[in-house]
């Protein structure tokens, strides 16, 4: 209906108010990619090849798999490594500083979020420790697992994912030896006793996390089947109605998927940037993993598609990028995945 004024007769009568806009609704599904490893080792082409005009330029390594991250809602990192100060002095295995620009890199790929707790944590100590924290404040990456005081440490890590909050707890199984000056500095714990851990994902519920997702840096190395105290920890974690779904770091190869109750965890994502001194198929495989979160009928989320895609490390003489698998590889990455039934369970095995 349209409404005419008349001017002069009657005084105009004055709009109508503006409907007051409704709230965005939450999603009722999101998706996430989870990766491994991030080391930054030194003198070799991984660093070399990154060399720009007196500092360091990564965002080649990750080029070839960026748009895989940044199509998803929410992009996961596990930066093992504490940075040094712009300029160095760097170091490599076994105690790192390592370029603060792979922290740039890993932004400009799309990364949202990264866990810091590792057996690296305090390889270059407490200021290590902040200055790796204030490197990805600055590139706008969210993080957890370590922390610059206790008070800090007790704050639940959680982001919103277009509406849905989502919590993040990170742990480590040691410091390779290193003292702790303080307990609150890097969140760690005994395998396979889960209980504190168990307590940080509660602490995330209650502050209105939705969805937890935990990332548990341990057990054996160069293994691709997970150790026994490996699988307690991960049924322990997932027997939690606090805990959604198990990201696994440390070992440096690809380890299986495997679903668990309805839960799924990643046992180990392998290596996502590296270049080991042994050369070998085992430590250059490596995996994207993505997860599909829906909300059910009850108001919670839960996986309800789970999707591998197989990468490797492309260790060139100049250069190292993380590329696509070939089909070699892609068969390889797969065998391991399903080696504990996560095809039968729905794990779907993706060629980008």
């Amino acid at each position: 209906m349209v409404v005419l004024g008349l001017a002069g007769c009657t005084a105009a009568m004055p709009p109508p108010p503006d409907p007051t806009p409704a709230a965005p609704q939450a999603p009722e599904s999101f998706t996430m990619v989870a990766t491994g490893d991030v080391l930054v080792h030194q003198g070799g082409p991984l660093t070399t090849g990154a060399m720009r005009d007196g500092g360091y330029d990564f965002a080649g390594v990750l080029a070839p798999v960026a748009p895989m991250l940044r199509e998803a809602d929410l992009a996961v990192c596990h930066l093992e490594t504490p940075v040094a100060e712009p300029g160095g002095p760097y170091r490599g295995y076994p105690s790192f500083a390592v370029q603060p620009e792979i922290v740039d890199a890993l932004a400009g790929a799309g990364y949202d979020l990264c866990s810091t707790a590792s057996n690296h944590s305090l390889d270059d100590g407490f200021d290590g420790l902040v200055r790796t924290l204030d490197a990805l404040d600055g590139a706008g990456v969210a993080h957890t697992g370590t922390y610059r005081s206790a008070a800090d440490a007790e704050v639940p890590r959680i982001v919103d994912v277009s509406g849905v909050q989502v919590g993040h707890v990170a742990v480590t199984f040691g410091l390779n030896g290193v003292p702790e000056p303080q307990a609150w500095m890097v969140d760690d714990f005994d395998v396979p006793d889960v209980s504190e851990v168990l307590a940080d994902a509660a602490r995330a519920r209650a502050a209105g996390a939705e969805v937890v997702v935990v990332s548990v840096h341990c057990c054996r190395e160069y293994d691709l089947e997970p150790s026994a105290e490996q699988v307690e920890t991960v049924r322990a974690l997932l027997a939690s109605p606090d805990v959604d779904l198990v990201l696994g770091h440390h070992a440096h190869v690809v380890q299986p998927f495997e679903r668990i109750d309805g839960k799924w965890a990643a046992y180990g994502l392998g290596n996502h940037i590296a270049q080991h001194s042994t050369r070998g198929y085992a430590t250059e495989d490596s995996v994207i993993a993505r997860f599909t979160f829906t909300r059910g009928a009850d108001g919670r989320f839960t996986v309800t598609r789970a999707e591998a895609i197989p990468v490797g490390i492309e260790l060139g003489d100049a250069a190292v990028r993380v590329v696509p698998a070939d089909p070699a590889t892609r068969d390889r990455v797969a065998a391991v995945l399903d080696s504990r039934g996560a095809r039968t369970a729905g794990l779907e095995i993706v060629t980008p």
